[in-house]
C-alpha cells in the first residue's frame, strides 16, 4: 500500500522544491508586510512537517517494495534487495531478512545471526526525517514564543499609553 502512496510523494518532491525556492525569492524581494516574520515561521514549519512525511513516505514506500520483492516471484530467495548489497561469498551465508518500519531499514540476515543494511538510503531516510521533524518542531515552538512576545508587547504598550 505505501508503495502506492510513495509515488505521489516522489512526484510531490519537486512541487516542493519549487514552493520553497518561491517563498526565498519572496522573502528577499521588497515590499513584505510588517509581519512577514512570523508568517514565514508558520510557512517553514509546515514545509518542514511535509518534508518529513513526504520522506517517510518515500522510505515506507521502499520497505515494502523491497519486502514484496522477497515474499514472491521465482528469484525471490534470498532478497534481490541483499543480493545486490554483497558479493557471492557473502550470499552463500544469507538466510534471511528483517524489516522495520520505525526505523525504516530492511536488514539482511546471515547464518551466524549478523545483519547487514541492503542499502545506506534508509539511514539518509532516517536521518533526513528525523531532521525535517525536529526542524518542524523547533519553527512551531519558535513561532509560539514570538507570538507570546507580541501579545506582551502589545499588551504593555496598551498599558503605557
Amino acid at each position: 500500500m505505501f508503495v502506492f502512496l510513495a509515488l505521489p510523494a516522489l512526484l510531490a518532491i519537486p512541487v516542493w522544491v519549487i514552493a520553497v525556492v518561491v517563498k526565498f525569492i519572496s522573502v528577499a524581494l521588497p515590499g513584505r508586510r510588517a509581519d512577514w516574520s512570523l508568517d514565514l515561521v508558520r510557512w517553514c514549519a509546515v514545509m518542514a512537517a511535509a518534508a518529513a512525511v513526504g520522506l517517510y513516505v518515500l522510505g515506507l514506500g521502499a520497505v515494502q517494495l523491497s519486502e514484496h520483492e522477497s515474499q514472491s516471484g521465482v528469484s525471490s530467495s534470498p532478497a534481490p534487495s541483499c543480493r545486490d548489497a554483497v558479493d557471492d561469498s557473502t550470499l552463500q551465508h544469507l538466510v534471511g531478512r528483517r524489516t522495520s518500519y520505525v526505523p525504516l531499514r530492511f536488514d539482511c540476515v546471515l547464518d551466524d545471526g549478523t545483519t547487514y543494511p541492503s542499502s545506506s538510503g534508509y539511514a539518509w531516510l532516517n536521518g533526513l526525517t528525523a531532521a525535517f521533524g525536529v526542524t518542524a518542531g523547533a519553527l512551531v515552538v519558535t513561532a509560539g514564543f514570538v507570538t507570546e512576545r507580541r501579545a506582551r508587547r502589545a499588551h504593555t504598550e496598551r498599558a503605557g499609553v
